[in-house]
């Protein structure tokens, strides 16, 4: 019993468990026993005794137990009230003297108690429409071979002697009506589903009652007193104490203990076999009862009517139980079909979404890496494109999320268009998209490449945006591919190829792409193992005043020197620590070397220090600390650096472009200058002037004037303008890349404020930049 329900029960604990049901009938036995051997008066007061035990510890086991269902345990308690008004007034009578002489209103009673337990075992069977019409069926199959087999073996032998009187007929009935208990209880056993143990000891209680009245009705046939044998007067009050008992099991309400013991028969096997014999017992049975009556030579009629018409009773109880059985077998084929249409459909469904885009509806990389690989097995001619949006991240950074995904619905839109069948379209994830393309060689692909470039160049109106992206593709021929895994990463090579050559342009894969991938793997491994060593060093080139000639500054420089080998260039291994995120701890290591070199150079020569600073530096939360934390350490006022940043920071530093401008702005504010370096290329725009927090402008070496190559006219016009852009904008003017006295003339001219290049010194060492700066060599040695 669960703690619910003892906290419902306004009954002492003993109540609770199962203990009181088998101590109920431990308890009773001994006035069974006792009851017995008692005279036929003492045992109709042991009678009623026992009903009024049972019928109270049904009531109670209600009402301590209160099962969901009650009535059938409200009518066993009316039916077991029906026996002990019976058998009070059988005590009455024996009193008085004036025992019944035939058929009476007590037997009509007793009559009614077996009525009432017949619907109480009904009620306990109860489960559904279907589930009744088939435990009907089937009990009444049971019933129906029980009626021919006691007919034949129990009330034909004992009746065909009796001369007609009324107790005699009276003791027949019981049987009688123990076939109706007999149906009922197998309809309880193969419909009820669980069979607790609640319902076992009612089951054994109407089994022990049924002995009890086969074994009266026998005795009574063959000359015994009216009273009834001691065995069946044993089973009468042992059908009480189990009654009871079983109401005050505790599994009238909780089902504990429950099996389904109707599950046995339901395999087909087993129900073939039983229905089998069960047709075959009435013609068996009621050929036995002929051939019995021929050998007597005292046939009669009723010997075979009621065997066959029970049998015929039988057999159409089957058909209804097979009819039943074959439209439940179409429902649930029925159903099975709808379960697997559904399935199908369902999986249909769970397929294309498992290989499609749910943004642009395009397949996705599962279902092209698919394609790709059943193209290469079978050896078909083609070529996959990869398409990635160029600044895209740019787009979702400024506008949100949802603009980024609308433009990225257009873009598959205008992807349809020109492919238009020409090729298998994907989306790969975020702004990467696919072309495969069958039956065509690499010029067809680089054509096809192309026209898309050029779609995707016009500007594409999103939400009241107009947008302006271009694409970069890398090309993959899949002619000696081993598989798809090979095509999709060397077309990403040839992708990062176009990138890497300035973005907007398509570029095919070769092997010298995979040795270059190689090579840059190799010099990520060799890198991350040099950062933190003396093999990181830091250079020196000095920045020099045009109009004095004197040293203002230096650049700090990143070289490479692994020991016993050749130095490794910039160009070589800065790329690769961009990418690689390793540009974060190199840059901070140059940070902090340079200003430990400079802060002697400060004091002494008032020597500032220029610093470059990679956009994933900026985006670091804790940039502006890092560099205060070196200054202190190196003891360099904050005024003696220089950070340079290139124009394009804010475009690379995406969603952190603001936490950018913070930091700068709060090194600023503590002293630290800002510079733009190669200003003129890139991302060239006066609002990043405007946005960013700086002091100098340098402008980039492609601008020098230089009268080898024609231009010189046009240069010194760009120099001219940037200069006085720089000096509108309060900003100081440095050239980068000045090589000759020619090109200083001219700057100086023009009104620059600083210069840089080798013709004032080459990058070096900071032990020749110390020299340098100390008058000691009139310019730093050449690296």
């Amino acid at each position: 019993m669960t703690a619910q329900q003892r906290a419902r029960a306004p009954f002492p604990a003993a109540l609770a468990g199962a203990r009181a049901s088998w101590w109920f009938l431990l308890g009773g036995l001994p006035i069974l026993l006792a009851g017995v051997w008692l005279r036929p008066a003492g045992q109709q007061a042991v009678y009623v005794l026992l009903d009024a035990a049972s019928i109270t510890a049904v009531l109670l086991g209600i009402r301590a137990h209160r099962p969901v269902r009650k009535l059938p345990w409200q009518l066993l308690a009316a039916g077991l009230a029906c026996g002990a008004v019976s058998d009070l007034a059988w005590g009455i009578a024996f009193l008085v003297d004036m025992p019944p002489t035939g058929v009476s209103i007590i037997d009509a009673v007793y009559y009614a108690m077996y009525l009432l337990l017949a619907a109480a075992l009904a009620s306990l069977a109860a489960r559904g429409r279907g589930s009744a019409l088939v435990g009907m069926a089937e009990a009444g199959i049971v019933g129906c071979t029980a009626a021919v087999l006691a007919w034949v073996f129990l009330v034909d032998p004992v009746v065909e002697g009796w001369t007609g009187t009324n107790i005699g007929y009276g003791a027949l009935a019981y049987p009688m009506l123990d076939l109706i208990l007999l149906t009922m209880a197998v309809r309880l056993a193969v419909t009820a589903g669980a069979i607790t143990h609640a319902h076992r000891i009612v089951l054994l209680a109407i089994g022990t009652l049924m002995v009890a009245d086969i074994g009266y009705f026998v005795w009574y046939g063959s000359g015994g007193s009216w009273s009834g044998s001691a065995v069946s007067v044993a089973c009468w009050m042992l059908f009480n104490l189990l009654c009871g008992a079983a109401a005050l099991h505790p599994s009238i309400a909780s089902g504990n203990g429950a099996t389904a013991i109707g599950r046995y028969w339901r395999s087909p096997r087993r129900m073939t076999a039983l229905y089998a014999v069960v047709v075959l017992i009435g013609p068996a049975v009621t050929a036995y009862s002929v051939w019995l009556d021929h050998g007597r030579g005292a046939f009669a009629a009723a010997d075979v009517i009621l065997p066959l018409g029970a049998t015929a009773v039988t057999a159409v109880l089957l058909v209804v139980r097979l009819s039943h059985t074959s439209t439940l077998v179409n429902r649930r084929a029925a159903d099975l079909q709808a379960a697997l249409t559904d399935q199908a459909a369902m999986q249909e469904q769970m397929t294309h979404l498992a290989m499609h885009d749910a943004l642009t509806g395009l397949p996705n990389r599962l279902y092209l890496d698919r394609l790709i690989q059943t193209a290469v097995d079978e050896g078909r001619p083609g070529c996959l494109l990869i398409v990635d949006l160029d600044g895209f991240q740019h787009v979702n950074d400024s506008f949100g999320h949802p603009i980024g995904d609308a433009l990225l619905y257009e873009v598959a839109g205008r992807l349809r268009e020109e492919v238009a069948g020409a090729a298998k379209l994907a989306r790969l994830g975020g702004d990467e998209f696919a072309l495969l393309l069958h039956d065509g060689d690499e010029l067809m692909a680089e054509a096809q490449a192309q026209a898309v470039l050029t779609t995707l160049r016009h500007p594409v109106e999103v939400r009241g945006h107009r947008l302006h992206v271009t694409a970069s593709i890398g090309l993959r021929n899949l002619a000696g591919a081993a598989d798809s895994t090979e095509v999709l990463s060397d077309a990403d090579l040839a992708l990062y190829a176009a990138k890497a050559a300035g973005k907007d342009r398509v570029v095919a894969y070769d092997v010298t792409l995979r040795e270059r991938q190689l090579q840059r793997i190799d010099v990520v491994d060799r890198l991350r193992t040099a950062i933190g060593t003396e093999a990181i060093v830091v250079h020196y080139q000095p920045i020099v005043s045009l109009s004095s000639g004197q040293f203002t500054a230096v650049e700090a420089l990143v070289r490479w020197v692994p020991p016993g080998q050749a130095p490794i260039g910039p160009d070589d291994f800065i790329p690769a620590a961009e990418d690689s995120g390793l540009i974060v701890p190199l840059g901070e290591q140059v940070l902090r070397q340079a200003c430990r070199d400079a802060a002697a150079w400060y004091h002494e020569y008032g020597t500032k220090l220029t610093v470059n600073v990679s956009p994933r530096q900026l985006a670091e939360p804790d940039f502006a600390s890092r560099v205060r934390r070196a200054l202190g350490d190196a003891g360099l006022p904050a005024s003696a650096l220089i950070l340079e940043i290139t124009e394009g920071v804010l475009v690379a530093a995406g969603a952190q472009a603001e936490q950018c401008i913070a930091h700068l702005g709060d090194l600023r504010r503590a002293g630290v200058q800002v510079a733009v370096d190669d200003f003129g290329t890139g991302y060239s725009s006066l609002a990043y002037l405007r946005d960013l927090p700086i002091d100098i402008l340098k402008i980039d070496r492609s601008f020098m004037p230089d009268a080898a190559t024609g231009d010189a006219v046009q240069q010194v016009a760009l120099v001219r303008t940037i200069v006085d852009l720089a000096h509108t904008l309060r900003l100081t003017a440095v050239a980068e890349g000045v090589e000759t006295d020619e090109q200083t003339a001219v700057l100086r001219t023009l009104g620059c404020d600083k210069g840089q290049g080798f013709h004032y010194g080459r990058p070096a060492s900071a032990d020749r930049t110390a020299a340098v700066l100390a008058g000691a060599l009139s310019a730093p040695a050449q690296h």
